[in-house]
């Protein structure tokens, strides 16, 4: 069975990949979202503009098809080129247009950090580093700044799909209530399945499946289960699908690996275990509704920005 990743931090990993060509190709994957991750608190657009570069030489240089429509992809691998922290336009509607132009069809609006956009889910990242604060602890109250619904509408004008991960709970509502579009969650789980603020809550998976968008199932552990063994991991995965399912219904969930953004999961260690993590969903959901899941449901929003 084939699949769309939602969401990949290969740009930025230092050291050995969790993706590589042929694991995509081992896996099925049809196509890879690569994320230009910007960490950096200055120069974030000219990080972001840096790693688009690499986007493309990535692809010259592996013979992946860069796209930036539904309807360019191929047999084979694809490649479509998005942002994580919407931090990277700096405030500025022009650079979000630039960066479309650059080929970016989907941006995540925050990262761990507050930024002019909106605030995140963890209201303390510095504080959680530090061993102060806890995975449950969360932003509760504040959501979209109002440069934020300014750039909600013109993400909806140019056709970008808007990525909700590592928002707050609010910052999900007021996506939900201003954009015209499907909004997704590209890497996330379910906050019924474990309490951690990284997690979207029932009402928020509802809010994106009622869009129309999709929530990517991530693999990093520490945010699935505290129990990190093999199978406790394949178990939270399914639990994880089941409780996203739940609450947004059967066109809701998607992937969304992270992988290169996280630890390498003791069950999903890379893009090659993914046929036998489909097949144990075409178990517990029936192959129509995992094949959904696994490249559909994606490709359906991605058809419509």
């Amino acid at each position: 069975m084939r699949y769309c990743d939602l969401h990949s931090d290969t740009l930025t990993a230092e050291g050995e990949k969790q993706i590589t060509k042929r694991r995509l190709e081992m896996g099925g994957c049809t196509l890879q979202c690569f994320a230009a991750f910007v960490s950096a608190r200055e120069n974030r657009f000219r990080q972001a503009a840096s790693l688009a570069d690499s986007f493309y030489e990535l692809c010259e240089r592996e013979k992946i098809k860069p796209v930036t429509r539904s309807d360019e992809i191929s047999s084979g691998v694809n490649a479509l080129l998005t942002v994580e922290d919407g931090g990277a336009i700096e405030g500025s509607l022009e650079k979000l247009v630039c960066l479309y132009e650059r080929g970016v069809r989907m941006m995540t609006l925050t990262w761990n950090y507050e930024n002019e956009i909106g605030y995140p889910a963890f209201f303390d990242y510095e504080g959680l580093l530090k061993g102060e604060r806890s995975f449950a602890d969360r932003e509760e109250k504040r959501g979209l700044k109002p440069f934020g619904f300014q750039c909600v509408e013109k993400m909806n004008e140019l056709g970008m799909m808007i990525d909700v991960s590592h928002g707050s709970d609010r910052l999900v509502k007021d996506v939900a209530a201003s954009s015209k579009k499907p909004f997704v969650a590209s890497h996330s789980g379910a906050r019924s399945a474990l309490d951690c603020a990284r997690n979207l809550t029932d009402e928020g998976i509802r809010l994106i499946g009622k869009s129309g968008g999709v929530v990517g199932l991530y693999f990093c552990a520490d945010f699935l289960s505290p129990d990190l063994s093999e199978e406790g991991q394949r178990e939270a995965l399914l639990c994880h699908a089941r409780a996203i399912v739940n609450a947004g219904g059967e066109d809701c969930l998607a992937i969304g690996s992270d992988f290169d953004g996280i630890p390498q999961n003791p069950y999903l260690k890379n893009p090659s275990v993914m046929p036998d993590f489909l097949e144990r969903l075409s178990k517990e959901f029936g192959r129509e509704r995992a094949e959904k899941f696994a490249f559909k449901n994606f490709l359906r929003v991605f058809s419509g920005i």
